[in-house]
């Protein structure tokens, strides 16, 4: 059973209010809480390390798989390794996320590895969360890897969002795509207090048509540093964009670092970042409005994330 903290972790980084429809394995404290299985989606847990393989057959559509994480035992420290083979023309959702709540003195951490196998013409939607609470001096840390690996015609969508309590996080995602595939990467980060997070990109477009848009939304506040690294690599007759715009407030500081490689003549690629204040302006408008200072901040930064 979950206990209370675990049902507010599991809302927060899965909008579980109860246990899911469809395939799922809940994760807690090192150890899986629950599971469930359907005709066309099968979980099984590996047997030389920590983790899963979710296979999912082909022809599944309008299904989803849930994977959340909950770490409550301050000190717990883990790496899991989950892989997921998305066969051929399918079209799932994919939630994930990890939440620590910690209210001891030791660290607690949990670093994932997640590797996906999408076979041709298949669509997935993934949805990343991290969030962090509790009031102890251990720190909330997470450290995941994702690795994408596109056939012909397959898409992602990739959702990473971490707004909330996490004191450190070191986030890598490589993918790589065949002819015709798509990747799209939408990250939204907040960090405050003396918060560190690093977010790195590296896409590698290796098939005729395929393409990438890697876009990051981000806040930086107090003491925080952020630093974004995307690297866009066109192999061929490709296009890739990345985009960074942060919001930098009090004596937070931010790195972007967009990158570009084109080893084609027929590779197209853009890259942007824009970094600045909140702009009085905006303050002066919603303060005409009844906001107090503080309130139009939170209203602006609410509606930059969304």
């Amino acid at each position: 059973m979950l206990d209370n903290i675990s049902k507010r972790i599991l809302e927060e980084v899965a909008d579980l209010h109860s246990v899911p429809e469809g395939a799922y394995n809940i994760r807690v404290n090192g150890k899986s809480e629950s599971r469930n299985t359907t005709a066309n989606i099968d979980i099984t847990s590996k047997e030389d390390k920590s983790g899963i393989d979710i296979r999912i057959k082909d022809g599944t559509k309008k299904e989803s798989v849930h994977i959340p994480v909950v770490v409550s035992a301050s000190g717990l420290k883990e790496t899991v390794y989950n892989d997921f083979y998305i066969g051929e023309d399918c079209d799932v959702v994919i939630v994930a996320g990890c939440g620590i709540d910690n209210c001891g003195s030791q660290d607690a951490q949990h670093d994932g590895v997640h590797r996906f196998f999408i076979g041709k013409n298949s669509k997935i939607k993934y949805v990343e969360k991290h969030y962090g609470q509790g009031d102890g001096t251990g720190k909330r840390i997470l450290n995941p890897v994702t690795e994408l690996y596109l056939e012909e015609g397959a898409e992602a969508t990739l959702e990473m969002v971490q707004i909330k309590g996490v004191d450190s996080t070191d986030r890598k995602t490589i993918a790589k795509l065949d002819k015709n595939a798509k990747l799209v990467v939408r990250e939204r980060l907040m960090t405050h207090g003396d918060q560190y997070a690093v977010s790195a990109y590296e896409v590698e477009l290796n098939g005729e048509g395929s393409g990438t848009d890697v876009v990051s939304r981000s806040v930086a506040r107090d003491n925080s540093f952020q630093k974004f690294d995307s690297k866009i690599i066109g192999n061929t007759v490709c296009n890739g964009h990345t985009e960074c715009d942060a919001i930098i407030m009090d004596n937070a500081r931010i790195l972007a670092v967009p990158g570009l490689e084109a080893n084609s003549l027929e590779a197209e690629l853009i890259h942007e970042a824009a970094i600045g204040k909140i702009a009085g302006e905006q303050l002066t408008k919603l303060m005409t409005l009844g906001l107090t200072e503080a309130e139009a901040e939170e209203a602006i930064i609410n509606g930059f994330l969304k």
